[in-house]
């Protein structure tokens, strides 16, 4: 017998138009009704068109390009939920902004991330769930419950569907390496690794392999692709060291810049990711671009948070 979902309202910003409905067609309810609108001098105008008062309420919203915009209409909303009574209020941020400023690096900088956290914990979230965040420490710069999702059960799904046999998973750099360490104890894949030295920010150069990748099919696993700057990179020094094949699979497509463009004109025969991000328009256009869907998943985790259930299970 399914559940009623009977106190629930789940509302969506801008920033993911298509997964909310997504989510909301797997949790059977409707979309909230939300006048969500910008003043000509730029300003973001929220007004919450249902009676939310005594209500469990989920605001979808990914801190993705326009990052500022995106994440100012999540306070906004967030904010008008407040003041309308909500009983809670659960950001679901499927893609967390900010995120790789996420530690002092070097005198004198910001951590942004935590900066975020302040922000979304004072305007009025009770509780953050998000997918894959870029540095697991993230989850402590809130003082609320921070659920920490991982996409791949969807990845390796596609992987294991889509990709020939003698795989090789490829971490980018070491931060990846636990990432990709996992992804080929699952797959019963071998194991490799790039070595790379960053000069500046965007800026990557691939240097060596650590590991046997001849005649595999190689595929480069990330937490998110910016730039593809090092992506490319990686996707040529796989084929000088003998890759049969190089594919690539992500969680976050940021694809800022010529970044799509790259990954056309490159040896990368594919590159896989989730809808944490929504595309913009051009991206359709190419071929080397496939998506899967974290549709499934947020609706899950939002269910087992509205009937306080575990939602660590979800991966065991």
């Amino acid at each position: 017998m399914e559940e009623l979902i009977d106190n629930l309202k789940l509302f969506g910003g801008t920033s993911n138009v298509n997964l909310t409905r997504e989510v909301c067609d797997y949790l059977n309810v409707l979309p909230g009704e939300m006048v969500n609108k910008v003043f000509s001098d730029g300003e973001i105008r929220v007004e919450i068109d249902e009676n939310v008062r005594g209500i469990d309420t989920f605001i979808i919203q990914s801190t993705s390009s326009p990052v500022n915009d995106n994440l100012m209409q999540l306070l906004i909303i967030t904010d008008a939920l407040k003041r309308a009574s909500a009983k809670s209020i659960t950001a679901v941020i499927p893609y967390y902004g900010y995120a790789r400023q996420d530690k002092k690096v070097k005198p004198r900088v910001p951590i942004s991330a935590k900066l975020v956290a302040d922000l979304i914990t004072v305007a009025g979230v009770n509780r953050v769930i998000s997918i894959d965040l870029h540095a697991g420490q993230i989850q402590g710069y809130f003082n609320i419950p921070v659920d920490n999702l991982f996409a791949a059960p969807i990845l390796l799904n596609y992987i294991r569907k889509h990709f020939e046999n003698n795989l090789a998973i490829i971490s980018p750099d070491a931060g990846g390496v636990e990432r990709a360490r996992a992804f080929a104890k699952r797959l019963n894949a071998a194991l490799a690794i790039i070595d790379k030295r960053r000069e500046e920010p965007n800026v990557a150069e691939a240097m060596n392999i650590v590991g046997d990748v001849k005649g595999k099919t190689a595929v480069i696993l990330d937490d998110m692709v910016d730039t593809a700057g090092t992506l490319v990179q990686a996707a040529h020094a796989l084929i000088r060291n003998g890759a049969a094949h190089v594919y690539a699979s992500c969680t976050h497509p940021v694809l800022s810049g010529d970044a799509i463009e790259r990954i056309e004109e490159s040896p990368i025969e594919s590159l896989v990711v989730t809808n944490t991000i929504q595309l913009n328009q051009n991206a359709p256009e190419y071929s080397k671009i496939k998506v899967v869907s974290v549709a499934e998943i947020l609706g899950e985790a939002i269910k087992r948070v509205y009937f306080s259930r575990s939602v660590s299970s979800l991966f065991v």
